[in-house]
């Protein structure tokens, strides 16, 4: 069964079932005979033949740093409800936090015709923003800001400023396990956010204990042993994530210290590691599905408008109170 065929069969020119097919103008008693004859045969059009004639695939590449993440998953669940109420497929790429992996997908997606890409960055080495640069097809960047680019982010300063303060209305002693502060929101932000509210709080920054671990609750095993054998007095963390938080809980039960009332210990993501954990973690909540749906209704906004004004979204958060700090809500 083919074009020809359905036309014969309805009655109506070759052209009539084209723009039929490609939601063209198409009276409506002719596009009851159309319709009809296609559900009576069973009639599917060639996906491919439709890409050649539209150059559009109804696919969007989505890039992701780490795939058993809980934040990108919330993330990827958003994107995925958007795309597909608005009838496109997703094609989704993992890099296990490999730079040199994001760009090769970067190029492999855009050559492969998908419409547009969705890229959840970490680091923007000068490789990433040439490639960026030469993408024919849209692009929007999820939890990262990028100058030149439409992005959806997190507000990971504020978010580590106010979790920092929290520790320091009763804790004297802070210190903090950050991560690679090459990735500028986890990173960098979170440490500017910490060190900041330490500033504030009449803290000397310089003096404060700095550790830089990796997104694991080993690392924050490891690093907050490391921390307290040479700075025993601390008496508060602040962790850029729940699993470095979470692994400092597991060391600091270990060895006998009682949280809160010796150390308190916080972290960022709400994961369900920080809901777990004993006792709860104190953290911050990202609306990381919002994000992934946020980020997606800018992409679609893009292709079907062909909108090219650049835009942000700074997501707001909130403080989960659990029983890790002294401070817990009312």
């Amino acid at each position: 069964m083919n074009i020809n065929e359905i036309a014969k069969l309805a009655g109506v020119s070759r052209a009539t079932v084209s723009r039929f097919l490609n939601d063209g103008y198409v009276s409506e008693d002719k596009k009851e005979k159309i319709r009809k004859v296609i559900e009576e045969t069973g009639y599917k059009p060639s996906a491919q033949a439709q890409t050649l004639r539209t150059k559009k695939t109804n696919l969007i590449g989505v890039i992701i740093p780490k795939i058993n993440s809980a934040s990108i998953s919330r993330m990827v669940a958003g994107i995925s409800a958007v795309l597909s109420k608005a009838g496109y497929q997703l094609l989704l790429a993992n890099t296990d936090n490999d730079e040199k992996e994001e760009v090769k997908y970067l190029r492999v997606l855009a050559e492969n015709q998908v419409d547009g890409i969705i890229l959840i960055g970490t680091v923007f080495t000068a490789a990433h923003k040439k490639v960026l640069k030469e993408l024919a097809v849209p692009v929007v960047i999820l939890g990262q800001s990028l100058a030149g680019y439409s992005c959806v982010y997190h507000d990971d300063y504020h978010a580590a400023y106010d979790l920092t303060s929290l520790l320091l209305a009763h804790g004297k002693h802070p210190a903090c396990i950050g991560v690679l502060e090459r990735d500028e929101a986890a990173g960098k932000r979170r440490k500017e956010g910490f060190l900041d509210a330490v500033r504030d709080a009449g803290i000397g920054a310089d003096r404060v204990p700095y550790a830089e671990g990796k997104f694991s609750l080993d690392s924050g095993y490891e690093q907050t042993k490391l921390l307290l054998r040479e700075n025993p007095e601390i008496d508060s963390i602040f962790c850029a994530t729940d699993s470095i938080a979470t692994g400092g809980v597991t060391y600091l039960r270990e060895t006998g210290r009682r949280v809160p009332e010796e150390i308190q210990i916080a972290g960022i993501g709400d994961s369900e590691t920080a809901r777990v954990c004993v006792p709860r973690l104190t953290t911050v909540h990202y609306y990381y599905k919002t994000s992934g749906e946020e980020a997606a209704r800018m992409l679609v906004n893009m292709l079907s408008a062909g909108d090219q004004i650049r835009r942000e979204v700074k997501m707001g958060y909130e403080i989960v109170y659990g029983k890790s700090t002294i401070v817990q809500g009312e």
